[in-house]
């Protein structure tokens, strides 16, 4: 039974090989084009920090504060305690990266201020998805282990686990491109970007969301491998 899903040649592997290699370009991707707009300076030399500070300001959020936190690439907005965390190469740089990471992570501030429904799904969403993304691996092996109606069960119920995560990272595609539209939009209209940088900012954010659609693709093909394992075992 074991060899049947755990063999490094068995087909059902290959399904999920895609998403794998697909996720890893997409990192790959995102730091290269960090290196290279990390490098790349702005006309108006705003720093990350002082940047995300004026497009709260000019949107009536003073009370969210902009915090520096440890870490390359672990930006990313709190909404329980409405705090912007930025990596210090984000917080202090002025290049394109800096600045459009940044904006980035106030767009998702600007959505919880909009009430954007996406985000709200999302958040709803995340207790329930990280028990799934821990229990899923776990529950779905004893199911397929496990015979009778009592392994058919945890089988299915794992699978169902594995869905979740996928539904999960479906709903932050919206959330983050949007987040992304909005960066860009408040980048241009207050002029912390020139015309000419405007298609550096796109360029590197773009980079930022492909990781969001790879990890949506891997978490889609991890589904079906699971399906299929399980109607095979069903034929045993």
């Amino acid at each position: 039974m074991i060899a049947m899903f755990m063999g490094p040649m068995n087909p059902y592997w290959l399904i999920t090989i895609p998403g794998i290699l697909l996720a890893l370009g997409a990192q790959w991707r995102l730091r290269s084009a960090y290196r290279r707009y990390s490098e790349m300076g702005t006309q108006l030399g705003l720093s990350g920090t002082q940047t995300a500070r004026l497009i709260l300001d000019r949107n009536g959020l003073q009370d969210i504060e902009v915090h520096e936190v440890p870490g390359e690439l672990s930006d990313h907005y709190d909404p329980t305690k409405r705090i912007v965390c930025l990596s210090p190469d984000i917080a202090r740089g002025n290049s394109i990266a800096s600045v459009g990471v940044a904006a980035h992570e106030v767009g998702h501030a600007l959505q919880y201020q909009q009430n954007y429904a996406p985000v709200g799904l999302r958040m709803a969403l995340v207790s329930v998805t990280g028990f799934a993304s821990q229990a899923a691996g776990l529950i779905v092996m004893g199911g397929m282990i496990l015979r009778g109606a009592f392994g058919q069960k945890m089988l299915m119920a794992g699978i169902l686990l594995f869905s979740v995560v996928a539904f999960f990272q479906l709903i932050t595609l919206p959330v983050e491109y949007d987040a992304s539209n909005r960066a860009k939009r408040e980048l241009n209209r207050l002029g912390v970007v020139t015309a000419d940088e405007a298609p550096a900012v796109s360029s590197m954010l773009h980079a930022a969301a492909l990781t969001y659609v790879a990890a949506l693709i891997a978490a889609l093909l991890e589904v079906l491998q699971w399906i299929l394992l399980a109607r095979n075992r069903n034929r045993d």
